[in-house]
C-alpha cells in the first residue's frame, strides 16, 4: 500500500512539473540533431530528486550524503536545462557529488588515492554518457530499470542497500516513463 502511495505522490509530482515547465516555458525545441520533432518539456528526471527525497523522509535520512549529492546533480543538470551552463561548472559540480556518494559509501582512502581519482573520472563520464544518450527518448527508462531491477534482485541476496530505495527508484522511473 506504501508504494502505491508512493507511485500516486510521485505521478502528482511529475504531473504539476509538466505544468510549471510548460508556464515558464521549459521547453526543448528540436534542431538537425535532435531525436525528436516536436517540442517536448524538459527536466521531466526531476521526478528522480523527489523520489530520492520522499524515500529519504520516509526511511530516516539514512543515506545524507547521497541525498546530498543527488541534490547537487540535479540541481545542477535542472538549472543547465534552463539556460546552458559552462562544461567546467558542471564538472565541478558533478565531481563534488559523486565525492560525495564516494564519501557515503566509505570508498575515500588516502592509500588507494589513484584508483578512487580513476573510479571518480569514470563515475563522472558514464553520468555524462547517460545525460547524453538522454535525449533519445525513452532510452532512459530503458537502461535505468535494466540497471535497478537487476539491482534489486541481486540485492534480495546480497543486501548492499534498503529494498525500498530501489523500489522507490524503480517508480521513479515508471512514472518517468509515463
Amino acid at each position: 500500500m506504501l508504494y502505491l502511495l508512493i507511485f500516486v505522490l510521485l505521478l502528482m509530482a511529475e504531473l504539476i512539473y509538466f505544468r510549471l515547465a510548460d508556464k515558464c516555458n521549459i521547453i526543448d525545441k528540436p534542431n538537425q540533431r535532435s531525436s525528436h520533432s516536436k517540442v517536448v518539456l524538459r527536466g521531466g528526471g526531476v521526478i528522480f530528486l523527489v523520489g530520492t527525497w520522499v524515500w529519504s523522509c520516509l526511511y530516516g535520512f539514512q543515506y545524507p550524503w547521497m541525498l546530498a549529492a543527488v541534490t547537487l546533480a540535479a540541481g545542477i543538470s535542472f538549472v543547465d536545462d534552463i539556460h546552458s551552463l559552462p562544461d567546467s561548472l558542471r564538472l565541478v559540480v558533478q565531481f563534488v557529488a559523486m565525492g560525495l556518494m564516494f564519501y557515503q559509501l566509505d570508498i575515500l582512502h588516502l592509500d588507494m588515492w589513484w584508483i578512487v581519482l580513476l573510479a571518480l573520472i569514470v563515475c563522472v563520464g558514464a553520468t555524462n554518457i547517460i545525460n547524453f544518450m538522454d535525449g533519445v527518448n525513452g532510452i532512459t527508462g530503458g537502461y535505468s530499470l535494466a540497471v535497478l531491477v537487476p539491482l534489486l534482485l541481486m540485492n534480495r541476496k546480497i543486501q548492499f542497500m534498503e529494498s525500498s530505495f530501489l523500489i522507490v527508484a524503480i517508480l521513479s522511473v515508471v512514472v518517468f516513463c509515463l
